[in-house]
Parts: structure tokens; C-alpha cells; sequence
């Protein structure tokens, strides 16, 4: 039973502070029933024996406002706000012997007073279980009373309060929920529906109302996890289908039960964290989900460590918060090089981690101890040394070994290289090795023996990644590295390379030049240096091979093609007697300075003029082969002899380049004139040159053109000398129209003689290939002649009676054919033919047939006269000695093979 302690009403809001409520389990649902007067809750009949009466069963609630005690009293923690229609609270008792487990709903109803009579009623102790049953599972419509101007009207509604049905039930199905009725089923007769998903819209069918009673039943098991709420609407028709009440909803909501365990995401998390972290150092979360409702007890995860490997140094050294999943250090020691890895066995159970009646499930989190760079490299000896040759780069000289405890190929252990000392010019650098992390010393600027016999280097090394806090550098980080160097045979070197000496040009032959001596670096050999020519194009230059003295062999002239830009190079080689013997080449440049050696040539060489003044000009130039100074201005003068230059010609000068050559009188006779012309050049001394211009003199035309006759005649030629010309080219074309018509004219006839012949008969054809293996004729072309004038062929007359081969020339005489007088080639083959029938008519031994016959030779002298006396011969008149010839082709098989007469 429940009593009212106290209570209180504030701005239409309903406050009610229950004290206790004496729960008891005869059946899984119970109702309590509220007035907003706060009248005294009904009591309710006990049926269940063993909850009661056992004092180790422990009760839990679902609700933080509630809270059940050891006897199964229900109170309040605080002050609670009831709702305006109910309130629904599941206790559950289970007991820690038997591990037995019950679950009962409460429900708190909020609902008119029970009478109306305006006062208040008196608490009872209890009411029969019939009508304790009749008002758990009955659902009436209430009055709701208003008033208006005095006046009282009542409005008729269905008030139904939400269904709580709990999932997994085993039945047996149907299930009575709850029984809807109308108080107007007394007066008619009324059926009863229900609408919405699970009743017929999908799942169909998982609720069912009995249409007479108005009981509403479900039918199978329910899962939460699966749907956790239904809305239905109920209907009352009357038996015209009559709407008698408004369709009311129905929520119906689903129970949980603790039956889905916690499911981890990942079966295995991995994580890392660094070694040496404090403790409280976040390593990774794991997380486990709860199928069941997350607001009670069945949904909420615990979490817990159940094991650790490896165990060292300490067998606790992470812990992981029970409601979130991180998992966070809680123990110093953490040493890569001593664990590398952790296997955490976690384990996550609902029921808030109660471990008694909670369901668990288990995941793996493997922890990674990363390296962190705690560990100095430390080199494995304090000294080095390596040797290299002089003039030697890119050459590793020494390799420097290191150990470093960290993690192999990480920046905590890769090493780096330094020479703190002992090369100030940078002669060596160290280069780490990623395989080994050895550093190589390597040479990168040649060192000289004859400057530096050895070097004494300071290295040190460190990490890729600084050192972590309070880790100190180790004394052996540094050591020493001796390298020594060797003496070779080095080439000798010109120390002036290329060398430019400027001098002019035309220097006599055997003119000492410049010396151009090389220096041998083996100043400790004591070597001779001699020398040579390389590269000399034009053969100008000698050098002595002793002490590098260079004279001319030649006059250098700069307007040769062998120089560049005023230069001229050559290039000498300086060779050492060491073992072995080493050379070095130098380029000498020469510039050349120009003098005035070349005379002007006029351009150009030849031109036209008209035979009358006044038409044209010829203008000419000079070129020169020096330069300035030694070039322009040019002078242009007429020579004064012969006398007729100056009376024909005149030269008038435009500037120091160019002039311009006219005719000075009013005609001259067309022809080709050399007009000589001096042009004289600016240098110092001024050279000239009598240059002779070719000037074609020739009638024009009004525009100061040549015209094709005067041009002619201009060339040199006379007017008998074009008629003959003409007369020749007539005669010429003459002979090819009469060859072209002979020759078209002979054509014709040998197409109409062609028409006149058998094309079968024509043996004159080609003849055809047949794709036949092996060689064949050389020459398509069959000679006729060798029909025309056969050769006598000779037939077997005697031969001694036997088989005779196919492939033997008879031998003996054969007959003799009639000899045809040769004569020419009659062209047409029909001839021939008939002269062969008329010989063969005349011959004695051809066959008494009308027609020519053609057989191949198969031998003569047959012993058979007739098919039918091939038995009459014997085998002793056969002769078969020949085949003991085998012939020059199967000669080497006979004898490897042939074994005699026997054979």
C-alpha cells in the first residue's frame, strides 16, 4: 500500500511525494491508481509466495526517482512531478543464490476521484482481486465535466494510458493487453478495431482485437531491438458500421530485457603510446555497444582490464575508465627496448558492470611502444683511418661504425655525420649508409700529396631526431679518422690555359712566337716534360719538344679559313716520363692584326648597257679582304690606255663605296666590251687593283630594256650566224616529225600482219609458269630459231636386245633428217609450220600418218615385238649391267652402301 505524506498543487502542476509503496509480485503488471485530489492508493492482492517471503532478494528499479528497499518498499528520493496521465516504473528482483530473476511494471495512474460525491474517500486496505484485475485491464471513456453560464454538459471521450508490453515473452499467445470498451455498450451493440502498423499494416498482424469483448490480445513475442513502440488507433462501430466513439490511440510500448550483450566495434584495437610516458598517459579507447535500451541498466557498459601480457615491469601498467573506454597509463617503465608490445584483454558488461547477472563480451587492445630517442649512437672504436690516392673524387676512404639501441631505420636511430675538425677546406664529407647507418667517408675535393701527406679528422655523430628530455649525449659519440694520402704520377699542366698572344699577320717563317712551357705537379720525381703537337689546322706552327718554344712554319694570314674571329688555335700536348707516363693538352689562341695585303676586286664582274646614253648605268663596288682600316674608301678611275676607255666610257663616284660606269659618247656598236677600271684602296700603304669588267652593249627598248635580238647581238653574233642557226633547228625538226611518222606507219603494219595469226598457234609467247619447285629456264623467251633450223638428231639403230634406261642417250647411229636450207626469218608463223609438215612428208622413216605427231624418246630395240609375246623372252636375254652404274650423283652412296655382286 502506499500512504500520502504530503502534497501540494502550484500553477495547475500536480506535485506528489510519495513516502512508500509496498510492492508485491503476484502478476507482472500492477496499477496504482492517482486522483488529482490525492486520495489513497487501492491495495493490491498478493499471489506470489517466494519474493516476500525470501530476504536475500534484491529489488532495482529502472528509475533514478525511485529506489526499492530489502523488503520490498518502494520510496521517492525526492520531490517528483507526477505527469498528467501516468507514470510507469520496472522493478526487477533477482536473487544471488538461485540466480533466479523477476520483472514486474508499475504503473501510476493519474485519473478522476472514484466517487462523486464531492468528498474525499477513505483509504481502504485492500479491494477484491476482481475488481483490482477490472481496473488494470479495463479501459472505460471518462466524463469530463464543464461548466458554462451555469450550466453543467457532459463530453464523452476515450482516454486510454499507454500499453507497456515486455519483449521476449514466452506466452502463451494471444495475450491479453487490455480490454477497450465503450459505456454505450449497454444501450447497443458495438464491435471493436484496431488500425495502424502491426495490426494491419506491416508486421501485420502482431496485435488482434477481439471485435465483441474488446479484448485486444498480441500474438507473438516482441523485440525491442527490433521496434520499440507501436501507434494504433482503436474504433467502436455499431453494427451499421456507425461511428459510436472518435477513434483513440494506442501506444503500446515495448519492454526491454537485459538480452543482447555488448558488442565491441573492433574485435582488436591497436594503439601506441611512447616509451617512458608518466602515468595517466591516453593510450586509445575501445568501445562497446549495447543493443539493449541505453536509459536502464540493461544498456549501460562497464568496462574492465581482465589481462595483461606481458606482465613486466609490472603487472598493472594500464587502467581503462569504466564508462568511457579510455585506456590510460598508470604505471612508469615503459622501455621499447625491453617490451616492445602489449596484448590488454578488455571485457564490457551491461548491468552497469555487475558481473554477477550482467552480460559481457570480450575484446583484444594490442599497445605499441613506440621508440623515442632515449639511446645516443655510440661509435664502436674511438679510431679510424682509411687511405686515398691524390686527384681522387667520389672515393669512400673509411666506413664509421655506430650502435644505437632505437629503433633500426627510424629517425631515432638513423645517424648523421659531422667533421668538427682536421679539414678546413672541405676536402671529405661523411654520407650515411640506410642500410647499415655507417657513415662513409668520401672524398669530394681532390687532395694534393705533394700539398697534404695525411689528414687527422673529428667526427661525431648523432640521431636524425633530438635526443628526448634528460637524455644526455654520450663521450663516445666522438672519434678520429686518419687518412693518408698517396703520391701518383700526375700529369703536367700548362698554367696558363688557353693562351692569347696577339701579333700581324704575314710574320716570316721561323718567327719565335711565345713560349708555351707546362709544369709537372711531381715536383718530387724529378720528371722530364716534352712536348708536341695535338692540333695545328693549317700547318702554321712548330713547337720545340724541350722547352715549349713556338715558331712560325708558315705565313700567317688572317683572311684564311682557318680563322675564327681574328683567331687562330692550336692545340700542344705536354707528356712526363713517369710510370706510367701522364699528359696534359693547352690551347694556344693567336689573334692576328690586320694588315693591308689585299688588294680591292671590283664587283661586279660583269653588267648590261643600253648603246645610247642616257637610258641606264652601271653602278660597281669594290670588296676588299682586309678590314678597316685597310678597306674603303675606294677610288675608281679609268685607265689612259688604251685611249678609247676614256673616249667611250666615264666613271662617276657616289661615295667611298660605290660608282657608277656610263657611256660618255651618243652611240656605240652593240658587242661585249672589256672596260678596264683601277680601284685603289684606303690602307697604308693603298693597294690597287686593275680590275676588267665585261659590259654587253645592246639596243633597248623605251623602258631601258634590252630587247631578245639586241641581246643576242650583244653576245657576239652575226646576222648570217642567227640565219644559220634558224636553218639548222628547221631542218632538225624536220627529222623528228618524218621518224615519228615511220615509226607509227610500222606500227600499224605489224598490228595487221599480228591479226593474221592463231593466237594457240603464236609459239612466240612467253612461256608460262606453273608455280613449279625448283629452278627453271633463265630465260622466259623461247627461241624460235631453234625450231626454224632444228639440229639433226641422230636415232639408235643398233643396241643389243634389253631393258635400256629412259634417262641414257641412245647410242649408235640414228637417221639422218634432211638438213633445211637456212633462210631468213619469214616473220610469221604459219610459215614455219608448213615447212616443218613438208619435211616430215619427205622423210623415209616418219610414220605413214596424215598429221604431224610429237613423242617423247623412250628407247628402241624392244625384244617384245608385241604385248603378246612378252613371255617369250627369258630373263637371260635381259641385260641389267647398266644398273650397276649408279651414276655421279649416287656414286658416295654406292659405296657406303653397295655390297657387291651379291647385293
Amino acid at each position: 500500500m502506499a500512504t500520502r505524506e504530503k502534497s501540494t498543487c502550484r500553477n495547475g502542476e500536480q506535485l506528489l511525494k510519495i513516502k512508500c509503496l509496498k510492492l508485491v509480485f503476484d502478476c507482472f503488471s500492477y496499477h496504482a491508481n492517482l486522483t488529482r485530489f490525492f486520495h489513497l492508493l487501492l491495495s493490491v492482492l498478493v499471489k506470489f509466495n517466494n519474493c516476500a517471503g525470501n530476504k536475500g532478494v534484491r529489488y532495482e528499479t529502472n528509475s533514478l526517482d525511485f529506489k526499492v528497499r530489502a523488503d520490498g518498499t518502494m520510496y521517492a528520493v525526492h520531490q517528483v512531478q507526477m505527469p498528467s496521465k501516468q507514470m510507469i516504473l520496472m522493478v526487477t528482483a533477482w536473487d544471488p543464490q538461485t540466480l533466479g530473476r523477476w520483472e514486474a511494471i508499475i504503473r501510476f495512474l493519474v485519473g478522476e476521484k472514484l466517487q462523486h460525491n464531492g468528498h474525499k474517500p477513505k483509504g481502504r486496505k485492500s479491494i477484491p482481486g476482481e475488481l483490482a484485475q477490472q481496473q488494470s485491464d479495463t479501459l472505460l471513456p471518462w466524463r469530463q465535466h464543464q461548466s458554462a453560464n451555469g450550466l453543467r454538459r457532459q463530453k464523452r471521450d476515450w482516454v486510454i494510458p499507454p500499453i507497456n508490453v515486455p519483449e521476449n515473452s514466452r506466452g502463451p499467445f494471444p495475450q491479453q493487453l487490455v480490454r477497450i470498451r465503450s459505456d454505450k455498450d449497454k444501450e447497443i451493440h458495438i464491435r471493436y478495431s484496431i488500425t495502424g502498423v502491426g495490426a494491419d499494416q506491416p508486421p501485420m498482424e502482431v496485435f488482434s482485437i477481439d471485435p465483441v469483448s474488446g479484448r485486444m490480445y498480441v500474438t507473438r513475442p516482441m523485440d525491442r531491438e527490433e521496434r520499440a513502440s507501436y501507434h494504433l488507433r482503436a474504433h467502436a462501430v455499431d453494427m451499421n458500421g456507425n461511428k459510436v466513439e472518435n477513434p483513440i490511440d494506442l501506444y503500446i510500448y515495448v519492454i526491454d530485457m537485459n538480452d543482447n550483450r555488448p558488442e565491441f566495434i573492433n574485435q582488436v584495437y591497436n594503439g601506441s603510446v611512447d616509451e617512458g610516458s608518466k602515468p595517466g598517459t591516453y593510450v586509445m579507447t575501445v568501445t562497446a555497444n549495447d543493443a539493449d535500451d541505453s536509459t536502464t541498466a540493461n544498456g549501460m557498459v562497464r568496462y574492465r582490464i581482465v589481462t595483461q601480457t606481458p606482465q613486466s615491469p609490472s603487472q598493472n601498467m594500464f587502467t581503462i575508465n569504466s564508462e568511457t573506454g579510455d585506456i590510460v597509463t598508470v604505471a612508469a617503465g615503459l622501455d621499447r627496448e625491453k617490451v616492445q608490445q602489449y596484448i590488454v584483454i578488455v571485457q564490457a558488461t551491461d548491468m552497469e558492470g555487475n558481473l554477477n547477472y550482467g552480460l559481457s563480451n570480450t575484446a583484444t587492445a594490442i599497445i605499441t611502444v613506440t621508440d623515442v630517442n632515449d639511446n645516443p649512437p655510440e661509435f664502436t672504436t674511438s679510431t679510424y683511418s682509411g687511405e686515398v690516392p691524390e686527384n681522387r673524387v667520389e672515393v669512400v676512404v673509411a666506413n664509421l661504425t655506430v650502435m644505437d639501441r632505437d629503433q633500426p631505420h627510424s629517425p631515432n636511430w638513423n645517424a648523421i655525420y659531422r667533421i668538427i675538425s682536421g679539414d678546413p677546406s672541405g676536402h671529405f664529407t661523411i654520407r650515411t649508409d640506410p642500410v647499415t647507418n655507417e657513415g662513409m667517408v668520401t672524398v669530394v675535393k681532390a687532395v694534393d700529396y705533394e700539398m697534404n701527406r695525411a689528414f687527422m679528422l673529428t667526427v661525431m655523430v648523432s640521431n636524425q631526431a633530438p635526443l628526448a628530455s634528460g637524455i644526455q649525449m654520450s663521450f663516445q659519440s666522438t672519434a678520429g679518422v686518419t687518412i693518408s694520402v698517396t703520391d701518383v704520377n700526375e700529369a703536367p699542366y700548362f698554367p696558363t690555359n688557353h693562351k692569347l698572344i696577339r701579333l700581324e699577320e704575314g710574320v716570316p717563317t721561323g718567327t719565335v712566337l711565345t713560349t708555351f712551357s707546362a709544369v709537372d705537379p711531381d715536383r718530387f720525381m724529378q720528371q722530364a716534360v716534352r712536348y708536341s703537337k695535338l692540333s695545328d689546322p693549317a700547318n702554321w706552327l712548330n713547337i720545340n719538344a724541350t722547352n715549349g718554344q713556338i715558331t712560325t712554319a708558315a705565313v700567317l694570314d688572317r683572311e684564311s679559313d682557318y680563322i675564327k674571329n681574328n683567331v687562330y688555335e692550336a692545340t700542344f700536348l705536354a707528356a712526363d716520363n713517369g710510370i706510367p707516363p701522364a699528359s696534359g693538352t693547352g690551347t694556344l689562341q693567336i689573334y692576328l692584326i690586320d694588315i693591308n695585303d689585299n688588294a680591292p676586286e671590283l664587283l661586279p664582274k660583269e653588267a648590261q648597257i643600253c648603246e645610247k646614253p642616257n637610258l641606264n648605268v652601271i653602278n660597281i663596288t669594290a670588296a676588299d679582304a682586309d678590314i678597316d682600316p685597310n678597306v674603303g674608301p675606294f677610288v675608281f678611275e679609268l685607265p689612259s690606255v688604251p685611249s678609247a676607255v676614256r673616249k667611250n666610257w666615264t666613271i662617276t663616284r657616289l661615295n667611298g663605296d660605290y660608282a657608277q660606269l656610263s657611256l660618255r659618247i651618243m652611240y656605240l656598236e652593240a658587242g661585249v666590251y672589256d672596260v678596264p677600271i683601277i680601284v685603289t684602296d684606303s690602307g697604308n700603304p693603298p693597294l690597287y687593283n686593275t680590275s676588267v669588267i665585261k659590259v654587253k652593249v645592246c639596243p633597248c627598248d623605251e623602258n631601258g630594256d634590252c630587247t631578245t635580238i639586241g641581246a643576242v647581238a650583244a653576245a657576239g653574233l652575226g646576222t648570217g650566224a642567227i640565219i644559220a642557226i634558224l636553218i639548222c633547228i628547221i631542218i632538225l625538226l624536220t627529222m623528228v616529225l618524218l621518224f615519228v611518222v615511220w615509226m607509227k606507219r610500222r606500227e600499224k603494219e605489224r598490228h595487221t600482219k599480228q591479226l593474221l595469226i592463231d593466237p594457240e598457234d603464236d609459239v612466240r609467247d612467253n612461256i608460262l609458269k606453273y608455280d613449279e619447285e625448283g629452278g627453271g629456264e633463265e630465260d622466259q623467251d623461247y627461241d624460235l630459231s631453234q625450231l626454224q633450223q632444228p639440229e639433226t638428231m641422230d636415232h639408235v639403230l643398233n643396241k643389243a636386245p634389253g631393258v635400256r634406261r629412259v634417262d641414257e642417250r641412245p647410242i649408235g647411229a640414228e637417221p639422218q633428217y634432211p638438213i633445211r636450207p637456212v633462210i631468213p626469218h619469214p616473220g610469221d608463223i604459219g610459215d614455219f609450220i608448213n615447212e616443218g609438215l613438208r619435211a616430215a612428208d619427205n622423210d623415209p622413216t616418219a610414220p605413214p600418218y596424215d598429221s604431224l605427231l610429237v613423242f617423247d624418246y623412250e628407247g628402241s630395240g624392244s625384244t617384245a615385238g608385241s604385248v603378246s609375246s612378252l613371255n617369250s623372252s627369258s630373263s637371260g636375254d635381259q641385260d641389267y649391267d647398266y644398273l650397276n652404274d649408279w651414276g655421279p650423283r649416287f656414286k658416295k652412296l654406292a659405296d657406303m652402301y653397295g655390297g657387291g655382286e651379291e647385293d
